[in-house]
């Protein structure tokens, strides 16, 4: 897939311009929303490869708008990765219980972002 699409859902601005140069440098094309709401109706309309999506969010949170992807038929299929500061164990296992492809802590590692994309993007059927 040359170029594939991703769409980073983030509230705070210094993240998203962080993830964003770093995947524009690689050769990823981004798409950028603050909000679940919007990053929920951007997925629907652009149909990106993979999604990075912040946990907490203003309005809907992220494991509210994985549901509503993995609940529609055009979007259920996009992998999805969860960003979060959460560190505490109990919250991570909240987080990949509700069916995220990967998790990627904050302060983000971008070797390990990168890996975990890659990773995603290269599975059968993708």
């Amino acid at each position: 897939m040359a170029n594939p699409l991703i769409l980073i859902i983030e509230d705070d601005e210094r993240s998203r311009k962080l993830v964003r140069d770093v995947l524009q440098v690689k050769g990823y094309v981004t798409l950028e929303s603050e909000t679940a709401e919007e990053g929920l109706r951007l997925a629907q309309e652009q149909h990106p490869a993979l999604i990075l999506m912040d946990i907490q969010l203003p309005g809907m949170n992220g494991i509210e708008a994985l549901k509503a992807l993995r609940a529609n038929p055009d979007t259920q299929t996009i992998p999805v990765i969860a960003v979060t500061a959460s560190v505490m164990h109990q919250q991570q296992t909240h987080i990949l219980d509700a069916a995220f492809d990967a998790l990627e802590r904050k302060p983000i590692s971008v070797v390990a972002l990168l890996q975990k994309i890659q990773n995603l993007l290269q599975r059968p059927g993708r």
